[in-house]
């Protein structure tokens, strides 16, 4: 008898708690009430390996939790939550919980707001008449339509607790009828076969588990891969060097990079990166198709490496030291990359490993601010001001693992970059200063192809005096406004204050205006339309000779127009077509226009 009583007390608890949990938690999911809004920013990934300039896009993945309804995949392998994301943790608040402390109601009559009509008004009585372990609150209510939080649930769990307790000491046995025994005894008698079909999964889940922890190729490391194959064209345009006709091919090329993310202590990231493809630029400096870098897009292969040749395509290692400190540290990046380029105020048009790409071409993603940089090694540290400001500081020598004369990490090129970044507290407006002082010596060739200027923008912009070494101390001012959740824009102007060691100055230029229309037309899909100015060379010494004649700068004004269109298939697919338009290219007014199609498809895995 003492072990049927022990047994139906049991039985007794669960129901209990069976109870409690069918009005503490699936009532509310009855009704309409909403979960109260948090301004904490989700947690994402950002991966900001660059790859050797322009073998991949410069990806970095940064939060737009403010802009769009999707929620970033919170990736715990090789997470690390960048100081831009720590900015936008909620600030405490001073709000107090609602008092909850009631004297215990007798009938469910007591409580104002449940009626008879109600879907668990019969659990809600049982509860209360014949258990006692149902109080509400203070002024009478139950407020069964309202969320749970953790403490109300121990308070009832709590009573339920001290019920059994109270039955256990008591010995009490009338509480439970004979017709309850009999309704349990047929509910176990029915639901037998799904009970021992459910333990045969639980078993199969376990063995296929066991499984796949002892083949996983790391519990530490997550793979992230992405594909684009695009197909483009030249519509109209000259090569401004030979003032001939750009030919009109089609081409069907392709780029793939893959990207190895490592946790060690689930607040560190050393991220690897492996990539690869045939994507020819359109031109380059005095060179290629149009004999010049504007319009240059940004999928394009490296310009010093082979075709679908696989290279190490950058090696950095973050952590976060303390809370509101990150530290990057690159064999293999640039410190525009690792401080975030000008994603978190150019969201919409800058790439990211989430999105692939956004902006068809380099231009429309950054400014020339970002764009001196090169791959190489480096130091980065993310530093939040509070909740709303970032300082971001890097140091990055392109050439550091070179032990020759005028190279190294600290004797050879390099590039000292300093941001601060000012956040609106519905992040809604961002406002960002940059700075960058960098030098490379004379004849030196980067992975871009260039041994100074941005890769984009006129040939004087790009060119330098052969034989001598160049400083430059670049200055940029962004911002982005959300205007609303389907308009957003930004706009950009820097300068740059070149000097040819021993010959001259030369000053630089560029300017954009962009509008973005996230959802447009279908939910996930972003539009965009920039219009501005390329990095040209606005004025020069009498004494400084870059290609056009001593003391000559660009003499036109060159506008860079571009639209393009985002369209998602499903979650890892999306089709990107795009015009970029060309004025007066070059910066010359004497060369037609140039015109080309983009439609960049892109894969996620």
């Amino acid at each position: 008898m003492s072990n049927f009583r022990w047994n139906y007390r049991c039985l007794m608890f669960l129901f209990s708690l069976l109870d409690i949990l069918i009005i503490l938690v699936f009532s509310p999911a009855k009704s309409k009430a909403e979960l109260p809004k948090s301004d904490a920013a989700s947690t994402v990934q950002i991966e900001v390996n660059k790859a050797p300039e322009g073998v991949i896009n410069q990806t970095v993945e940064t939060s737009n939790a403010p802009l769009s309804a999707k929620k970033a995949r919170n990736n715990l392998t090789g997470q690390v939550t960048p100081v831009s994301q720590l900015l936008e943790v909620a600030p405490p608040t001073n709000k107090k919980a609602p008092n909850n402390v009631a004297g215990q109601v007798t009938s469910v009559s007591q409580l104002s707001d449940v009626k008879p009509t109600d879907w668990a008004f019969q659990a809600l009585q049982s509860l209360v008449e014949r258990y006692g372990v149902i109080t509400g609150y203070t002024d009478g209510t139950f407020k069964g339509d309202r969320s749970l939080t953790r403490y109300e649930f121990a308070a009832g769990l709590n009573a339920a607790l001290n019920r059994l307790n109270e039955l256990i000491a008591t010995s009490t046995t009338d509480l439970v009828k004979r017709e309850d025994l009999d309704t349990l005894k047929k509910l176990q008698e029915q639901f037998s076969p799904e009970l021992a079909q459910l333990r045969g999964r639980l078993d199969t889940l376990e063995v296929r588990s066991a499984k796949l922890e002892s083949t996983q190729f790391s519990t530490t490391t997550k793979l992230i891969g992405r594909a684009q194959i695009v197909v483009g064209s030249v519509l109209a345009g000259n090569n401004v060097v030979t003032k001939t006709p750009a030919a009109h091919n089609p081409t069907l090329q392709g780029l793939t990079s893959l990207r190895l993310n490592t946790s060690f202590t689930g607040k560190d990231s050393l991220g690897i990166t492996l990539s690869g493809g045939s994507i020819e630029s359109l031109g380059q400096t005095r060179a290629g198709l149009l004999g010049t870098y504007e319009g240059r897009t940004a999928d394009n292969a490296s310009i010093t490496f082979a075709r679908n040749q696989i290279i190490l395509g950058g090696v950095r290692y973050r952590f976060l030291p303390y809370p509101n400190t990150q530290v990057n540290i690159y064999a293999l990046s640039d410190g525009a990359s690792e401080i975030g380029l000008s994603g978190p105020i150019n969201p919409y048009f800058e790439s990211s490993s989430a999105t692939g790409g956004n902006g068809i071409s380099r231009f429309s993603r950054r400014s020339l601010v970002y764009n001196y940089g090169d791959s190489g090694a480096g130091i980065a540290v993310l530093q939040g001001l509070g909740k709303q400001v970032q300082l971001g500081l890097a140091y990055s020598a392109p050439n550091g693992n070179n032990p020759t004369a005028n190279n190294g990490f600290f004797k050879g090129r390099y590039l000292a970059l300093a941001q601060l970044i000012y956040y609106s507290s519905d992040r809604n407006f961002r406002v960002a200063g940059t700075y960058v002082n960098t030098y490379s010596p004379a004849n030196t060739i980067g992975f871009s192809g260039t041994n100074f200027g941005p890769a984009d923008g006129s040939n004087l912009i790009n060119s330098t005096v052969p034989g001598a070494g160049t400083v430059g101390n670049l200055y940029g001012l962004q911002t982005f406004y959300q205007i609303s959740p389907k308009l957003a824009i930004d706009a950009w102007v820097s300068y740059a204050a070149q000097r040819y060691l021993g010959h001259g100055d030369g000053d630089g230029m560029d300017w954009a205006v962009g509008l973005a229309f996230p959802d447009l037309f279908k939910e996930g899909a972003l539009g965009g339309v920039l219009v501005g100015m390329e990095p040209k060379m606005i004025s020069l010494s009498k004494n400084v000779d870059l290609g056009a004649g001593a003391g000559q700068a660009d003499k036109d004004t060159s506008l860079h127009i571009e639209a393009f269109y985002q369209y998602k298939i499903g979650d890892n697919i999306e089709i990107t077509p795009g015009l970029i338009w060309i004025t007066a290219p070059n910066s010359d007014s004497s060369n037609p226009d140039s015109l080309f199609a983009w439609v960049r498809t892109l894969f996620r895995f």
